[in-house]
């Protein structure tokens, strides 16, 4: 897989982890323990982009 495409995924996952991350804090608060796994998912996630565009 080149980079172009692993990037493209990984933009797609953030995105998508975004959008869970808001719904589920939504209904069941910022601090749900189901709301700060995504998050921590998403940060994790974002770290990966990081490194991935600052190469």
């Amino acid at each position: 897989m080149n980079t172009i495409n692993s990037l493209a995924e990984l933009e797609k996952q953030i995105d998508e982890l975004r959008k869970s991350m808001i719904d589920i804090g939504t209904k069941k608060g910022l601090a749900h323990s189901d709301t700060v796994k995504i998050s921590t998912e998403l940060d994790k996630k974002l770290n990966i982009y990081r490194k991935m565009v600052s190469h």
